[in-house]
């Protein structure tokens, strides 16, 4: 692994030396920060290539905005040394339907625990006791269901608390969601074929709760393997849509406490969290705190930077209190991936965004 990875320019150079992240040290949690508008997005797709181009680390990217599908296409301005490091990356794009061309986001629902399974059927094991039990209960026939025939299985006898959970899966329109693999190839796969990055586009689904399901069944295998001890650097953009302190849904909640879990116990296994989001209030507390390694974009609000003081204590206020006037694509980078807290302007993209601001039309 290469120890530095090059991503702008010291901000307050007149020869603007160039500004560097450890790469070593990503074995840390990170919080990513930003204001819309500040560049945090392009700037993330920065390090993310940097990570590629420099180290060997399977990079895992939870996007719901398609920001990072285009993640394998090179730009025409990359060096030619740089775009074949790239193009040589097993770069993997998985998205809802095959858009573009690409290869479909699926998963199995039937290799899913059985509390996500429980709670994508809003089941509660108290409230819900029978059908709960009657989930439970088919756990050791799982492997005599064919792939694709759950609701037939689940009609095939005279047990009533079956007829109600196919009754359940039909009414919430969970077994014609697009996501289930039903035999074919599941983003699980392409996870354990330790790819140099896999992208999971969560935001072409026609419903929220498909989006959430997709991200808790990633979340859910890279915990059940972290035995494998596989250094990982999983990528969440817009993590409060994940890992929120107020969740709504039984899914929303397990979600929540799985990237709560990995924040607290997922380094010991190399499962390391980059959580990016607009605002440290939107995200949970608990995971908020794992972090050890800082960079903030442009941020007005004094809320939120008196609490990002409050948690990050590493970063000087005097360089805090200087987020409000940055320019877009400028940042503070603070904790254990810097030799010490530093301004940076964020130097440019080697390959295409996936997303753009949309433009005001004019007469």
């Amino acid at each position: 692994m290469t120890r530095e990875l090059r991503i702008g320019s010291l901000l307050e150079s007149e020869d603007r030396l160039p500004a560097h992240v450890l790469a070593p040290k990503l074995n840390r949690h990170t919080f990513w920060c930003g204001q819309s508008g500040s560049g945090k997005t392009y700037a993330l797709g920065v390090l993310l290539e940097q990570v590629l181009l420099q180290t060997r680390m399977p990079l895992v990217v939870l996007d719901p905005n398609a920001d990072f599908v285009r993640l394998g296409e090179v730009r025409a301005e990359a060096s030619p040394e740089e775009a074949a490091g790239l193009r040589s990356r097993d770069i993997r794009v998985r998205r809802p339907g095959g858009i573009g061309g690409t290869e479909p986001l699926h998963t199995r629902f039937l290799d899913l625990p059985l509390r996500s399974r429980a709670a994508i059927l809003n089941l509660d094991p108290v409230h819900d006791a029978e059908e709960y039990n009657g989930l439970l209960q088919i756990e050791t026939e799982v492997l005599q269901i064919r792939q694709g025939r759950l609701i037939e299985f689940l009609r095939s006898g005279d047990v009533a608390v079956r007829h109600r959970l196919a009754l359940r899966l039909e009414n919430l329109g969970v077994a014609d969601w697009d996501l289930w693999a039903w035999g074919q190839r599941s983003i699980t796969d392409d996870i354990d074929d330790r790819a140099d990055a896999t992208v999971v586009d969560l935001g072409g689904f026609p419903t929220q709760a498909e989006s959430r399901a997709a991200a808790l069944a990633v979340l859910d295998h890279l915990w059940e393997r972290r035995e494998e001890r596989v250094g990982r650097l999983i990528v969440i953009d817009e993590a409060h849509n994940l890992c929120r302190p107020d969740p709504a849904t039984p899914t929303e909640a397990l979600l929540t406490e799985r990237i709560v879990q990995i924040a607290a116990e997922g380094r010991k296994y190399g499962l390391w969290l980059l959580l990016s989001t607009q605002r440290p209030s939107k995200l949970h507390p608990n995971a908020l705190s794992q972090c050890d390694n800082l960079a903030l974009m442009r941020m007005s609000s004094p809320r939120d930077l008196a609490e990002l003081a409050d948690v990050f204590g590493f970063a000087p206020s005097s360089l805090l209190d200087r987020s409000p006037s940055f320019a877009q694509g400028q940042a503070l980078f603070a904790g254990g991936f810097v030799e010490s807290p530093t301004l940076v302007q964020m130097g440019g993209r080697l390959t295409h965004e996936g997303g753009s601001d949309v433009s005001v039309p004019l007469r």
